[in-house]
C-alpha cells in the first residue's frame, strides 16, 4: 500500500485568499511510490486528525518566516511569509515532532521551519552576512531564471561522511538552489550533515527520529539528481508506524 505524504501549501492573501503548491513537489512525492496529500491550513481539531492518518511530511519553500520566531526583529531584507501559512506550518511540525513517528522531509523553507521549531535561528539575509561569499544561494543582482539554462541556479553542496544522506548522495555534487537566508544557530537535537563552500549548513538531520532531514536546496527541481532522497523518504514512511504515539518525544 502505497503512503499518505502530507504537504504543506502556500497562502496568499488576496483578496481572495488563495492557497496554493507547486506541482513539481506532487509529482516527485507520486514518483518515488507516494499518494501527496496538499494540507491548507486548518484548526488544529482538524489537523490532529489528518496528521494521525498520514505516514509521512514533506515542508515546502517559500519566504521568510518571522525573525521574531527566534528572539530578533526583521532586517530590511527579509520578505515574510503570510502570517496564517506562518501559524499553520508551525503547528503543523511541533505537532508532528511531539505526537508522531512519521518521517519528514523539510525543502528549503521547510528546512529553516524544521531548525526554528527545534529552537534555532537563522541568517536572515546571506548575501549583508556574508558579502565576500563567492556562493550564489539566490539570483544574483540583475539576473533572472531565463539566464539559466535549466531554469534553476546550481551550486556545489559538500555531503557530510556521518549522515544519512551520506548513503543517498556522492560526497559533492550541484544542487538546485533559491534562497537568501541560511541556519546560523543549530535547532536542538539537530546536527548539520551538507554545507555549501562558504559554509553555509545546506542540510540537517534530528538524531532522535528515524528519518527527519531538512535540505536547503530545491530536490524536486532535479528529481533525477535527487531521487534516492524521495526513495529513502518514502521507503521509512512505509516501515514507519507515523499514528503510534512518540515515544522520543522533542522537550
Amino acid at each position: 500500500m502505497k503512503p499518505l505524504i502530507g504537504i504543506n501549501m502556500d497562502v496568499e492573501a488576496g483578496p481572495p485568499a488563495k492557497a496554493s503548491i507547486q506541482n513539481l513537489y506532487i509529482q516527485a512525492v507520486q514518483k518515488a511510490g507516494g499518494i501527496a496529500l496538499a494540507i491548507p491550513p486548518m484548526p488544529d481539531e482538524d489537523l490532529k486528525e489528518l496528521v494521525a492518518k498520514l505516514n509521512g511530511l514533506v515542508l515546502i519553500g517559500g519566504r521568510d518566516y518571522s525573525p521574531t520566531r527566534y528572539g530578533e526583529e526583521a532586517c530590511p531584507k527579509v520578505q515574510q511569509i503570510d502570517s496564517s501559512r506562518e501559524d499553520f506550518d508551525f503547528r503543523l511540525i511541533n505537532m508532528t515532532l511531539q505526537d508522531t513517528h512519521m518521517p519528514v522531509l523539510g525543502i528549503c523553507a521547510g528546512c529553516q521551519l524544521l531548525n526554528i521549531a527545534l529552537g534555532g535561528s537563522l541568517m536572515q539575509d546571506i548575501p549583508s552576512d556574508l558579502p565576500d561569499s563567492s556562493v550564489h544561494h539566490s539570483l544574483p543582482p540583475g539576473k533572472t531564471l531565463a539566464d539559466f539554462p535549466e531554469g534553476f541556479m546550481r551550486h556545489s553542496v559538500n555531503i557530510f561522511p556521518d549522515s544519512q544522506l551520506a548513503s543517498m548522495y556522492p560526497k559533492q555534487l550541484t544542487v538546485p538552489t533559491s534562497h537568501h537566508q541560511g541556519i546560523k544557530d543549530l535547532g536542538k537535537g539537530l546536527k548539520a550533515t551538507a554545507n555549501a563552500d562558504d559554509e553555509i549548513i545546506e542540510a540537517v538531520e534530528l538524531v532522535s527520529r528515524p528519518f527527519t532531514i531538512g535540505v536547503q536546496w530545491h530536490p524536486e527541481r532535479d528529481y533525477a539528481g535527487n531521487k534516492k532522497l524521495f526513495e529513502e523518504f518514502i521507503k521509512a514512511c512505509k516501515t514507519t508506524n507515523a499514528t503510534q504515539a512518540c515515544a522520543g518525544k522533542i522537550s
